[in-house]
């Protein structure tokens, strides 16, 4: 058990280590959300789930508000880096000069643009 434990301490540590890394390497800032969101999201459920077992296993104790914590991290996150990457694309924010699709500018044009060929391309 004490190997799972550490396994779930370690690997969250990486992971939002893995989340530094991203936001400092890559190029704008919808990749840099993406990258934090989805390793740190990751990270601290994984670190909590160990901190879960750890109290659960050494000291006997049930520790139900590590468990909420980890559930409202995995709910609010991903919305939170959602209405982050809307407010960035809204007040034009540019991604990075090689991003070929854009499929925000699809939803945020005329009921005709369904039939321009070059909708999702970032001009």
């Amino acid at each position: 058990m004490n190997s799972l434990i550490a396994f779930f301490l370690i690997g969250g540590t990486l992971m939002t280590a893995l989340a530094v890394v991203g936001m400092i390497r890559l190029p704008d800032m919808y990749s840099r959300l993406h990258a934090t969101t989805k390793s740190t999201t990751l990270g601290v459920i994984m670190i909590m789930t160990g901190a879960f077992l750890y109290f659960w296993y050494i000291d006997g104790l049930i520790e139900t508000n590590l468990l909420l914590g980890a559930l409202f991290i995995l709910l609010t996150a991903p919305v939170s880096s959602h209405l982050l990457s809307r407010s960035a694309f809204h007040a034009d924010v540019k991604p990075y000069k090689l991003t070929v699709l854009n499929d925000l500018k699809r939803d945020e044009s005329d009921p005709d643009a369904e039939n321009d060929p070059d909708r999702d391309i970032v001009k």
